[in-house]
């Protein structure tokens, strides 16, 4: 079964950095796309950047401040994204979730966890 632990927020002042990570659980092999979302109170769910075997893409409100990486799949049994966060402005504040898309066994299938707050006061 596959499962999907975000890690790493908190409270942050404006200019600060942060680290999140996403830790999926579950056969590498069958872990496609992990994209990371954010939702601020109020406000619709925002892509904010995505990783599909190296090749990364950024909402426009983060290029340049926001670096997503895989870290490590260890014995193809679990991999790892972090979301390397830079130069945080209050905007920035919301529930960050990620998400997993299964492919092969798994195709057709999205995971996603509970979520980290991240916090940027002004």
């Amino acid at each position: 079964q596959v499962q999907v632990v975000e890690s790493g927020g908190g409270l942050v002042q404006f200019g600060g950095s942060l680290r999140l990570s996403c830790e999926v659980s579950g056969r590498a092999s069958n872990i496609g796309t992990i994209t990371w979302y954010r939702q601020a109170p109020g406000k619709a769910r925002e892509m904010v950047a995505q990783i599909t075997e190296g090749i990364t893409r950024y909402s426009d409100s983060v290029l340049g401040r926001f670096t997503i990486a895989r870290d490590f799949a260890v014995d193809g049994a679990k991999s790892a994204v972090s979301l390397e966060m830079r130069n945080l402005k209050p905007e920035d504040t919301a529930l960050y979730m990620c998400n997993a898309a299964g492919i092969n066994r798994l195709r057709g299938r999205d995971f996603w966890g509970q979520g980290t707050q991240v916090t940027v006061s002004s």
